[in-house]
């Protein structure tokens, strides 16, 4: 009886080694507050100001898939360190789940670093609301989105 056990135990062990390999795990972004400033449907756009540009992709956590059209909302202070319309913004992810986004360098909002906010949404997933926070003159970042399956 203990050979069948410890047999079935290393098939077991053995298969599910097997799947995790097939199918890589990608950890989910971490989340951050939504803030005050959030509003639902923002134009459609993907250039809100000059000087910063984010690039990246949107992804599963379960086996890194690419999510392919998933929604970004963007939304930061302007350079002065307030929030506008004119700083909103929502654009899809293209068919390879990546997107480009190029705003200011927003100001300094009272009490808190610099920062913008991003809300990440596709089908079958948990939405992602987090926040980037770039350094003073910086005018590049890459960052992947990665989002739980429900």
């Amino acid at each position: 009886m203990t050979r069948v056990l410890a047999s079935t135990a290393l098939f077991l062990l053995a298969t599910l080694g097997a799947r995790a390999a097939a199918e890589p795990a990608c950890p989910p972004t971490r989340p951050d507050m939504l803030g005050p400033f959030y509003e639902p449907n923002s134009p459609e756009r993907s250039v809100t100001g000059r000087g910063l540009v984010i690039t990246g992709r949107v992804a599963s956590a379960k086996g890194c898939a690419p999510l392919p059209g998933a929604q970004l909302e963007w939304w930061s202070a302007n350079p002065r360190g307030d929030y506008d319309a004119e700083h909103r913004g929502a654009q899809r992810a293209d068919g390879t789940g990546r997107y480009r986004y190029e705003t200011d360098l927003p100001g300094r909002y009272p009490g808190r670093p610099l920062h913008l906010h991003v809300r990440v949404t596709a089908p079958g997933h948990k939405p992602l609301v987090t926040q980037l926070y770039p350094r003073p003159g910086q005018a590049v970042m890459e960052v992947e989105f990665v989002l739980p399956a429900d």
